[in-house]
């Protein structure tokens, strides 16, 4: 296994949209994605919906020297309703192949519940394929628990998916 790589996380800014569409493209996967592949043209990483405040970005260095964007995490308020605005949910968790197996997606995950617990919110939910299983371990090893499972809920690559859903408080 290798090393964790160091990393720092910061918030993204527009000018990460060309590296983070980039990521998206070169990661997509059934695995984890229920949207079909992207084709080109295009759309634009960042929208309305999909703002740069709402993503945590892991940065490292690459083998130039470089600083370039390693993963994103995207947390958001799952609605617009005040009755659930003590909720985050990940709607998003993106490594780039080469960077792996060294802790990146753990440590955006920490960044993003210490990020949410800040704004005062405190709980954490996600979606995750049933058949991901390396990043079903993750979020269990990180205190996320099943709380629902939608059965044969999507149809990807042939076959059916079950939608997991998981969720963890975030207060000590």
């Amino acid at each position: 296994m290798p090393a964790p790589t160091a990393c720092s996380v910061r918030v993204a800014v527009l000018s990460d949209e060309t590296a983070l569409g980039g990521l998206d493209r070169a990661t997509w996967s059934t695995l984890h994605a229920v949207m079909p592949r992207p084709r080109p043209p295009y759309p634009p990483f960042f929208d309305d919906r999909h703002r740069p405040e709402d993503l945590l970005v892991a940065e490292t260095e690459n083998e130039a020297g470089e600083t370039v964007i390693a993963g994103y995490i995207r947390v958001v308020p799952p609605t617009p309703l005040a009755c659930n605005a003590h909720v985050r949910q990940i709607q998003g968790l993106v490594v780039a192949d080469r960077a792996r197996g060294r802790g990146i997606a753990r440590t955006l995950l920490r960044a993003a519940c210490a990020a949410a617990r800040a704004e005062g919110a405190s709980r954490m939910t996600l979606r995750v394929l049933g058949h991901n299983a390396p990043a079903r371990a993750l979020y269990e090893a990180e205190g996320f628990v099943v709380e629902g499972v939608l059965s044969g809920e999507f149809f990807l690559d042939g076959r059916y998916a079950d939608d997991v859903l998981m969720g963890r408080p975030l207060v000590p």
